[in-house]
């Protein structure tokens, strides 16, 4: 059974199943085409044998010698027209003798447990019947049948060992391909040889080397992120550290509550750090991610409540611009966070006046606007600020440089597009565009 499991096999085991058929389909054509020709040649002798004998006024003694020998497969029997019997002779083993009444030409009789075929023929003076078992021609059938099944049966295993060796050969390419994933570690990305594949298995081992490029970028780009994630998150924590020694060596008064500021704000940068590198692992395209309808005008209206205070705060007037519901599918968390980084991006650097959109742009589809007239990103840089922790030109901003990343990470989770352009407000414009309106 264990054979069975494997493609050489499987192979093997249909191809002798069709050997095993084909020689009984051979053997079976054999015995009917032998048969046929017996049952032609038989009666043919039987006529000419009952023929011969209506026409001689006596049986010959040689005659009589054959026809009484016990190796002789055919019954003759003669009666004159008053119904004595002249002549009759019975093989060694037949038990009954044939009926006193003869049927005229070809005709089958079971007699004795055993099946006949009969000729008869009559003269003016006799009548003539000859008989011969079915038996020899059915020995004779089956004789040849065997004859041809036979030379198919000696080469089989010759047959089968060039078979068994052929399918190696032909399997050989994958079973190189099997040895060189088996022989890479837990962290090898290198293709797999395509070399002499098989028509019908270098699909596979393309779309499994495609797999393999994906998971080797995508592990890269969480190398790369986990390292980048490190070096941001060191001088925060470091800062921290040393403002907690600060704060421990200082005596209490102005200076200690000035320390426990700095702490706490130290600490609220950490925490939004953190946030923003959680928030960018979910939004990336390879995360699993809840996907739920939704309406982005209304998730629009949230994100602005988020920021709302912020903007207060600035003195920045935010607008929304939502005349009809947009429903999607996706993930709310994720969406929100975007158009929220969005909004907070173009508070914090130094835009008065911030304008969202939730409307259908090309052929319906649903598209999401920020518009500023803040001091907007220089065309040079505006592909660069998607970049991981790459901050604009103002670094006294404060700000982790994922803002832009969790943007794109989410619009990419969602089959969208972001892009930067110039704003009719004086700032920047950023768009979030769906590819079509049913998605």
């Amino acid at each position: 059974m264990k054979l069975l499991t494997t493609l050489r096999g499987r192979l093997f085991a249909l191809l002798a199943l069709l050997g095993a058929v084909t020689a009984l389909a051979v053997g079976g054509a054999t015995y009917v085409s032998v048969r046929a020709e017996a049952d032609q040649l038989f009666d043919y002798q039987l006529r000419q044998t009952a023929l011969s004998l209506r026409d001689q006024g006596r049986v010959a003694s040689d005659e009589a010698a054959v026809l009484a020998d016990p190796s002789f497969d055919y019954v003759v029997q003669i009666w004159s027209l008053q119904g004595l019997e002249l002549y009759s002779s019975r093989p060694q083993g037949m038990t009954e003798p044939l009926p006193p009444r003869a049927v005229l030409g070809f005709s089958n009789l079971r007699l004795g447990g055993q099946d006949w075929r009969v000729f008869g023929a009559a003269t003016p003076l006799r009548v003539v019947q000859v008989a011969q078992p079915l038996s020899v021609r059915q020995r004779l059938a089956a004789l040849a049948a065997l004859r041809s099944i036979v030379p198919v049966a000696v080469a089989l295993p010759l047959v089968a060992a060039a078979v068994w060796w052929l399918l190696g050969v032909s399997l050989a390419p994958l079973a190189r391909v099997t040895r060189a994933a088996q022989a890479g570690g837990a962290n090898a990305m290198d293709p797999l040889p395509t070399a002499d594949l098989p028509g019908e298995v270098a699909p596979l081992v393309d779309a499994f080397n495609g797999l393999l490029a994906r998971l080797a970028e995508a592990f890269e780009a969480q190398r790369s992120f986990v390292a980048d994630a490190a070096h941001e998150l060191r001088s925060p924590l470091t800062a921290l550290k040393l403002q907690l020694g600060l704060l421990r060596d200082s005596a209490p008064g102005p200076q200690q509550e000035e320390g426990i500021a700095r702490l706490r704000g130290g600490i609220d940068r950490a925490v939004h750090l953190v946030e923003q590198l959680l928030a960018l692992a979910r939004a990336e395209p390879g995360a699993e991610a809840t996907r739920l309808p939704l309406d982005l005008a209304e998730l629009a209206r949230q994100a602005l409540a988020d920021v709302q205070p912020l903007a207060e705060r600035a003195g920045v007037v935010l607008t929304l611009t939502a005349p009809d519901p947009l429903p999607v599918s996706g993930n709310p968390q994720a969406l929100r966070s975007a158009l929220r980084n969005l909004v907070d991006n173009a508070v914090k650097y130094g835009a008065r006046t911030v304008q969202v959109s939730a409307l259908r742009g090309r052929g319906g589809a649903p598209l999401l606007r920020v518009d500023d007239d803040g001091p907007g990103i220089p065309p040079a840089l505006r592909e660069r600020v998607f970049d991981r922790f790459q901050r604009g030109e103002d670094m006294t901003v404060e700000g982790s440089g994922l803002g832009l990343a969790i943007v794109r990470a989410a619009a990419r989770q969602h089959g969208a597009s972001v892009s930067l352009a110039d704003s009719p407000l004086g700032g920047l414009r950023a768009e979030l565009m769906w590819a079509d309106a049913g998605w």
